[in-house]
């Protein structure tokens, strides 16, 4: 038996030796090994416990050699010298003692050492140590075809992928027409005021004694409520409270959805409940008037601007200089194109130092709610007023519908407020071009 396991060991020392050799010559052991892998492991596993074997004999003689060390010592004390028997045995023991020692150096020199793991191979050097680059790069070859490994995707399990911080946010717009608009703060579920309907002045030179002109001025009362914009989402309680900053994020895109909302609705809401009653509402803004002829007897070209111009003075005539001009961004990006080709319309364009642009030194505002073709421009600082009864409010609940058997949260997200239009015909618009 033991002379069968130190036969294993040479055995599995040699094909250690021979694989080196072979490695060094250039041939791919690893492949030439691998359908062979279940037989290397036993063979390894009997070498490993011919090893033991040699260990445990190791042991059982240090035992004997303690034994008779302490007999020697016993007779150095009491007779003075130590017997021939006794020095004939610690002799013995000494020389089995190196025998193993040996035997045991030997295996452990032949073992193979554990392949060390091959490191990651980038895409060039797969290419340039492929079989046939070399001729290739003599000249000996017209074409060569390799196929690369991906070794460079975050699955790689040599290679942790890169954690990011924070969230990649989705698209945002500006709110360009709440920044126009002036507002306030209100504790009313509605705005009432009353407006001038209709002002004929009569007001004109009278002789001495004379009667005088009389004037008509009439007022209406309005009554505007106030609207609610709201939406909210589900999320999972863990997510609340293992995912802070997500919730956060979450959180902050509730708000963005409002004023989005709201945004637009204070352009195009129709103003019936529950909607806002826009700026484009009808009543809420006065019909500029202009046809094409009228607008093509004036100049064939650049038309759009001939009537936001003639329209800009229109109001200036009514007392409402304008301080706006409200256009789709796809309208505008027309105008501003055709400006900026032409010699006569590059004297128009303007862009202030805060990136303000300006068309006849008035600010452009580009407004996602207003429809393509058409256009507003006015005193919007006088026209309209913005109530809010509250700002946005984020609120959550567990106790909504099955949330709790869920571990569900809702998340609700809403604003309060109305829009006042309190000066009509301060700001006139309609189709950018008429029929």
């Amino acid at each position: 038996m033991k002379t069968s396991r130190f036969f294993l060991v040479a055995l599995v020392a040699a094909i250690s030796l021979v694989s080196i050799g072979a490695q060094a010559a250039g041939f791919d052991v690893q492949a030439l090994l691998a359908p062979h892998a279940d037989k290397l492991a036993t063979l390894s596993m009997l070498c490993a416990g011919s090893i033991e074997l040699l260990m445990k004999s190791m042991d059982g003689i240090e035992t004997k050699l303690k034994a008779m060390s302490d007999k020697a010592d016993g007779e150095a004390a009491t007779v003075g010298k130590i017997s021939a028997d006794t020095k004939t045995a610690l002799d013995a023991i000494g020389t089995q003692q190196r025998e193993l020692a040996d035997r045991l150096l030997a295996v452990e020199q032949k073992t193979p050492a554990p392949a060390e793991a091959k490191g990651i191979t980038s895409w060039g050097e797969q290419f340039i140590k492929a079989a046939g680059y070399g001729d290739f790069a003599a000249g000996n070859r017209a074409k060569l075809r390799v196929e690369l490994k991906n070794t460079l995707v975050g699955s790689d399990t040599n290679v942790a992928p890169q954690r990011n911080a924070g969230i990649v946010s989705g698209a945002t717009l500006p709110f360009s027409m709440e920044a126009l608009l002036p507002s306030t703060s209100t504790s009313s579920n509605a705005i009432e005021f009353t407006k001038e309907a209709s002002f004929t002045n009569s007001a004109a030179e009278a002789s001495e004694g004379a009667s005088k002109a009389e004037s008509a001025l009439t007022w209406s009362l309005v009554n505007m409520p106030v609207s609610t914009v709201a939406h909210w989402i589900k999320i999972s309680k863990q997510l609340a409270s293992d995912a802070p900053a997500l919730a956060a994020y979450v959180n902050s895109r509730m708000v963005y959805g409002v004023n989005q909302k709201v945004d637009t609705q204070l352009v195009v809401g129709d103003g019936t409940a529950p909607n806002i009653s826009g700026t484009y509402d009808s009543g809420n803004f006065t019909a500029h008037g202009y046809s094409n002829a009228t607008i093509a007897a004036i100049s064939s070209t650049f038309k759009k601007l001939v009537l936001i111009r003639k329209v800009m003075a229109d109001l200036y005539a009514a007392g409402y200089p304008a301080d706006a001009i409200v256009l789709n961004p796809a309208d505008w990006a027309t105008i501003e194109i055709e400006l900026l080709t032409t010699a006569a319309g590059q004297t128009l364009y303007s862009v202030n130092d805060a990136g303000q642009a300006r068309l006849f030194g008035i600010p452009v505002v580009q407004a996602i709610g207003m429809a393509a073709d058409t256009f507003q421009v006015g005193r919007f600082s006088e026209a309209y007023m913005v109530y809010n009864r509250e700002g946005v409010v984020v609120e959550m609940s567990d106790s909504d519908s099955d949330n709790f058997t869920k571990n569900l949260i809702t998340l609700r997200a809403e604003r309060r407020l109305a829009l006042a239009t309190e000066k009509p015909a301060a700001v006139r618009g309609g189709d950018l071009t008429p029929a």
